[in-house]
């Protein structure tokens, strides 16, 4: 990068299990509440920002180009204009890099950047069958033709297509993105203790660092319909007495057979969104402001789609080659959870001087990954996985932990569906 992105300052709501209590919440207005609050907390008004960019999945499809619904409903001017962005896990992280290329390329100073997800909304689909039923009762022109039409209904035409399913499979290798985990547990020979073991210490961790309040650090309270009068002010849906024996008795849920994947060791379906205010390293100085952190190197590659949760490790090797850095130059890693396999499989690889020879040419391992420095604060299998918000939380989750802990540098990661990685190098001073 030509200079580093300052990271001025971030905030999200609280995530929630789907289909809970931020059920009532569109992706729009969800997504409008940290935008409204990070702008309240930086020293620029509406007007100093030149473009907003957000990051979403599911691409509702009552806003379309969410990130101009939510920025006008957040108070931005309709001057200001905003686009969405789509990397599948990885939007909230492309919101943010995005913004970073336009900056440097001249074409903007200062860009909020975020995300936003309601997956409790993910509709409910009609299938093929259903469909052409309709196009042609809505061309029968005649009661004779629409009763012909109708004599044909079937009950399986109203078996709906879930939309969230369809999301989460991939359409080249047609898996279901729980059964590229369990590719990953049988090639790196993860057994199923080892993944819920570390489920089990992702959510002790979350709890300590709610007990320690901080995480209520990055997350702006949330107003809970119908009558607002109740406020959300921490991430809803994850068993605080989580206990190894409660999650050794699930079964397996993508492979029933002989899989090891369970939804205790994955991330759960979630709302949530998240902002940020960035500008060059420059900019911020010309300005006088104090940023929260820096990204100082970013990259985002491709992998077989079967394969996709390795994706931190090819986009961390990417990036770590670009800056001249290697991992003994990282003190805390985030990789978002989206399963334990996942995550355990990156550690693996990380460390395995065999898995660098072999698909980067290197002669040595990357480097390993401490549990020490891995998720302190816990991560998407207990605190949740809006797709589309979480490259924007972790980022905001690690420059605060870097900042608290006196660091300096950290890796910031995710696993993309459709076989890519994205990582993020991050600094504060």
């Amino acid at each position: 990068m030509k200079e580093r992105l300052a990271i001025i300052d971030g905030i999200r709501t609280p995530f929630a299990k789907a289909g809970t209590v931020l059920r009532n919440y569109r992706a729009d207005d969800l997504g409008a509440i940290p935008v409204r609050e990070v702008m309240s907390r930086v020293p620029l008004n509406y007007t100093d920002i030149d473009e907003v960019i957000i990051g979403n999945v599911a691409q509702p499809a009552n806003a379309a180009n969410i990130a101009r619904v939510v920025a006008l409903k957040a108070g931005f001017p309709k001057s200001i204009s905003a686009f969405t962005v789509h990397r599948n896990c990885a939007s909230g992280m492309e919101a943010i890099t995005t913004a970073g290329d336009k900056i440097f390329a001249g074409q903007a100073e200062i860009i909020l950047a975020g995300g936003t997800e309601s997956m409790s909304n993910i509709p409910l689909l009609f299938n093929q069958e259903m469909t052409n039923f309709y196009e042609k009762l809505s061309g029968a022109k005649t009661l004779g033709a629409k009763l012909s039409v109708l004599s044909t209904f079937r009950l399986r035409f109203l078996k709906p297509v879930i939309g969230v399913v369809e999301g989460l499979t991939d359409p080249v290798c047609g898996l279901v993105m729980g059964l590229t985990a369990e590719n990953l547990a049988r090639e790196f020979k993860i057994t199923r203790e080892e993944q819920d073991r570390f489920a089990l210490e992702s959510t002790q961790k979350a709890v300590k660092a709610v007990e320690k309040g901080l995480l209520a650090e990055e997350i702006i309270p949330v107003p809970l319909p119908p009558d607002f009068g109740k406020m959300l002010t921490e991430d809803y849906g994850y068993r605080k007495n989580q206990t190894l024996e409660a999650l050794q008795k699930l079964k397996p849920y993508f492979d029933r057979k002989n899989g090891t994947v369970t939804v205790g060791n994955s991330c759960p379906l979630t709302d949530g969104a998240a902002a940020v205010v960035v500008m060059s390293e420059s900019k911020a100085k010309a300005l006088g402001l104090k940023p929260m952190g820096y990204l100082r190197e970013y990259a985002y590659s491709g992998l077989e789609p079967e394969r996709m949760g390795l994706g931190p490790i090819y986009a961390a090797e990417k990036a770590l080659t670009r800056s001249g850095l290697s991992m003994s130059d990282i003190q805390l890693v985030e990789i978002n959870e989206a399963f334990a396999a996942q995550v355990l499989a990156n550690v693996k690889a990380f460390g395995s001087k065999e898995f660098a020879q072999k698909f980067f040419g290197r002669e040595e391992a990357l480097g390993e990954i401490s549990p020490s420095i891995l998720n302190v604060n816990g991560g998407a299998i207990a605190l949740g996985h809006p797709v589309g918000t979480s490259g924007t939380r972790i980022i905001i989750t690690l420059l605060k932990e870097l900042r608290r802990r006196g660091l300096q540098r950290g890796l910031a990661s995710l696993c993309i569906g459709g076989g890519q990685g994205g990582a993020c190098i991050l600094e504060v001073e």
